[in-house]
């Protein structure tokens, strides 16, 4: 396949290994995100695919090319930094145009291309204005504007948002998606916010202590984490451990469950999703817990339970808000088809 493909790459730095052993293929045209905690290798794997570091092991290719050792400048990237790097100095069309300036393109196709992306970025008309009376969504726009001035085959930004305040970033994380979407360009965002790579990405790389833990659709890695990392790292869950018994049922949270499709596990853990956890009147089939907890967030309502030695999150909509106070006894019901089987 054409596209990024990733193989055996690995980055050691002494005796400290960065990223281990990963492979990796993106197809053309999709929207990539590199999700993990602060240190899993993230953004060392980024610096490889810029040419910014050299693998210790493994290879790069890019459109069937090997890019393992070819210059930064000669892979033809567009990239966004977390500081965005503008010129203090230059106007935003001067900013946007010094790729093509450097690469000796006339002044006439600058301005044709400088004017596309200003309209594209919606910033018609701001070309002679300084950066430095810019707001912080219009200078992250420049930034953006610039790495895509060159028509890269590869777009790679690194956490291009995070300076940005909680509602203009999701802004923009809508904004940044859509223009990826219309330019079909490949793209790779590196972040550690889960929101973010939820709401942009095909498809989502979760990676830690160096290597990828699961790389798959949004909702697949919500709705079906590889294990108990990526369960716990993507949203919130409950993680509840469990062991089997000999007629198929399962004992968890100090009581006997039927209908959790446990496959060969003997023991292990299942993650359960709070908005899969529905509360009830004590008894039956129910799991018996006690409410020690109520948090209503306006649009959603948390009840936290106690049930086996283990709190348990319940979440719903205000509308559906169980009618319970603290102190009181619940049943629980875990729906089998959303408990998932993590693997050890």
């Amino acid at each position: 396949m054409s596209g990024l493909i990733l193989s055996n790459v690995t980055k050691q730095f002494g005796t400290f290994t960065a990223v281990d052993d990963v492979n990796l293929s993106v197809p053309d045209g999709t929207f990539v995100c590199l999700l993990g905690p602060s240190g899993c290798g993230k953004t060392t794997l980024m610096r490889m695919i810029a040419g910014l570091d050299l693998p210790s092991t493994g290879s790069i290719t890019l459109g069937g090319e090997d890019i393992t050792e070819v210059p930064t400048h000669k892979r033809n990237l567009g990239m966004v930094f977390q500081s965005l790097a503008l010129f203090p100095h230059l106007t935003v069309g001067e900013n946007i145009a010094y790729a093509l300036r450097i690469r000796g393109v006339d002044k006439a196709d600058q301005k044709k291309r400088v004017d596309e992306l200003l309209a594209m970025i919606h910033l018609s008309g701001f070309s002679d204005r300084s950066v430095n009376k810019l707001s912080g969504g219009q200078r992250q726009r420049v930034a953006i504007a610039r790495a895509l001035a060159i028509s890269p085959k590869l777009f790679l930004l690194d956490e291009p948002l995070s300076a940005l305040d909680a509602k203009l970033r999701e802004a923009m994380q809508v904004e940044l998606r859509q223009l990826q979407q219309r330019l079909g360009i490949t793209t790779i965002v590196v972040t550690h916010d889960q929101r973010e790579a939820m709401t942009m990405a095909d498809t989502v790389v979760v990676m830690n202590g160096g290597q990828i833990r699961q790389a798959a659709a949004p909702v697949d890695i919500y709705r079906r984490p590889a294990d108990s990392f990526v369960a716990d790292f993507i949203g919130s869950t409950n993680l509840i451990p469990f062991a089997a018994e000999a007629s198929g049922r399962a004992t968890l949270l100090g009581a006997s469950v039927d209908g959790l499709q446990l496959g060969t596990a003997k023991t292990g853990t299942i993650s359960v999703r709070p908005e899969d956890v529905q509360l009830t009147a004590p008894g039956g089939e129910a799991i018996t817990g006690t409410v020690t907890f109520i948090r209503d967030l306006g649009g959603t309502v948390e009840t936290f339970v106690e049930a086996g030695g283990q709190q348990i999150v319940a979440v719903s909509s205000p509308r559906d808000r169980p009618v319970v106070t603290v102190g009181q006894a619940v049943g629980i019901r875990l729906d089998p088809e959303t408990s998932v089987v993590l693997a050890k």
